[in-house]
């Protein structure tokens, strides 16, 4: 048995909750080891490169926020983390430079606008993602927002759902355009049409980490929304109940759908259920994708959704509260985040639009940014991730700019930054992919990267091919430079 299902076994994630009181007044050296990770059961991760300060990641399923919440983690991250906060690739926001002293204040104020932190790390399902458009956007089947509102319902909280092997992904989405990378996600509904009724159809096992991108594989199965719930939640508990534990690198569910065949694995989601699943529907989705930046119509008539430009995640409490206020001064006060890691705000009215796009704060979150920065995604990096290898967000936005003043008319590409192999970036679904690793140059030891090409989620998903190995982040834009002017060709040949 390893470390990790140790700590599982002695105690339930949960039940450190009521200890995060007496961790408070006693300090954080006092913390136990195992509850160290622990309380990441509860979306507090003490990190390595800030000694005794925590990261807080709030769960928001399928991105779909408003003024208040955003208002509310503003004014925490201003008064007491640092002013600095990242949206993540899972549509959920960061805040940073936090003492466990100001953890059980944070969280009462939290949960009293309707956020909750639990079960966002170590082996929990993480936060559900959706089209950040749902319900909105002309590009959609239906809107299966509500269907990943029910679903983490069902587990958030929930002790049948907190002792998972591994972390557990999941993505509902309804939207035609590709916009949730839903091959790597351990389950993956996406919009499907059968004898003329919308539903999902089913895949499951992809992956990013643990040993790169495993596309997930098609279970041939058919979902109606109403059964969603209960379908996800089966394949959780074969997972939980099945699933290796012995190594780490090896825990995923992608791991255990290997081992059984897709076949195998099917037929015990129907034994758990108690009935056939019918066979997959007629793909809904289109060829390409999109991120959702720019201005765009919604559904309703004179309505418009205006997604901004948010390079590499990264805000401060300021611009959060300025979208916050812009939301209310434009919109309904509603707010979306994409997978992207960008913000959305909705419910635009057409004579608004001209005055919201002179807005200053447009000129930092551009409705129109350069291809170079529209496609960039980078994770946290060596600022606050005990895994990351280099400082993925800085060298990200460094080479942007470079690279925006060699490619001024650069046709659409992705480039994304992963600090580590565990892939939190998503390089491998980009057109350009970057791993952070380390080198020794001269007798130093640099940072640098492994570069992938042509990655890509959605019908016809292709992994990345990994090209070159250990280039110096120093030497990167002119090779960059000659990527980005040839595989985008190549992806569309």
């Amino acid at each position: 048995m390893n470390r990790v299902e140790q700590i599982k076994a002695e105690k339930d994630g949960l039940d450190v909750g009521p200890e995060i009181a007496t961790f408070a007044r006693e300090g954080w050296e006092a913390i136990p080891e195992g509850d160290v990770q622990r309380l990441k059961w509860h979306g507090v991760f003490l990190r390595d490169p800030t000694p005794g300060l925590f990261m807080i990641r709030i769960r928001i399923t399928s991105g779909i926020t408003n003024a208040a919440q955003l208002r509310t983690i503003a004014d925490i991250s201003r008064r007491q983390g640092g002013a600095i906060l990242d949206v993540t690739t899972r549509q959920q926001i960061q805040l940073r430079w936090l003492t466990i002293e100001t953890v059980p204040g944070i969280r009462e104020a939290l949960e009293a606008v309707g956020l909750t932190t639990l079960q966002t790390g170590m082996d929990n399902i993480r936060n559900v993602v959706g089209c950040p458009v749902a319900g909105i956007t002309p590009q959609e089947l239906f809107d299966a927002s509500p269907a990943a509102r029910a679903f983490t319902a069902a587990f958030v909280g929930n002790r049948a759902f907190t002792n998972l092997p591994r972390k557990f992904n999941v993505t509902i989405t309804g939207c035609k355009e590709n916009c949730t990378h839903a091959e790597s996600q351990d389950i993956a509904l996406t919009p499907a049409l059968r004898d003329g009724t919308s539903g999902f159809n089913v895949a499951v096992g992809g992956k990013l980490g643990s040993g790169g991108y495993r596309i997930a594989s098609p279970l041939d199965a058919f979902v109606a929304p109403d059964e969603a719930v209960e379908v996800c939640s089966q394949i959780a508990f074969i997972f939980r109940d099945h699933g290796p534990r012995d190594a780490r690198n090896r825990s995923r569910l992608a791991f255990l759908i290997e081992d059984w065949g897709v076949e195998k694995f099917r037929l015990e989601l129907e034994r758990r259920l108690g009935r056939r699943l019918p066979g997959a529907g007629e793909d809904a989705r289109l060829a390409k994708a999109t991120d959702h930046i720019g201005i765009f119509r919604e559904k309703t008539e004179g309505l418009n959704y205006v997604g901004l430009k948010t390079p590499v995640g990264r805000l401060t409490a300021d611009e959060l509260a300025e979208v916050a206020r812009l939301s209310e001064v434009y919109g309904t006060g509603e707010v979306r985040l994409t997978p992207g890691q960008n913000v959305i705000i909705p419910h635009v009215p057409d004579r608004w639009i001209g005055d919201l796009t002179e807005e200053p704060l447009l000129e930092a979150l551009r409705y129109d940014p350069s291809e170079v920065m529209r496609g960039l995604v980078a994770c946290t990096g060596t600022d606050f991730c005990n895994l990351a290898l280099i400082d993925a967000k800085g060298h990200a936005m460094a080479v942007a700019r470079d690279l925006e003043g060699r490619l001024p008319g650069l046709k659409p590409v992705t480039i994304h930054w992963s600090g580590c192999p565990a892939g939190c970036g998503n390089h491998h679904v980009a057109t350009i992919g970057l791993q952070g690793t380390r080198v020794k140059v001269d007798g130093e030891i640099v940072e640098a990267v492994n570069i992938f090409v042509g990655g890509k989620s959605g019908p016809g998903a292709r992994v990345a091919e990994p090209i070159m190995q250990n280039v110096p982040v120093s030497e990167l834009p002119p090779v960059l430079e000659a990527l980005a002017r040839f595989y985008p060709r190549r992806a569309r040949s």
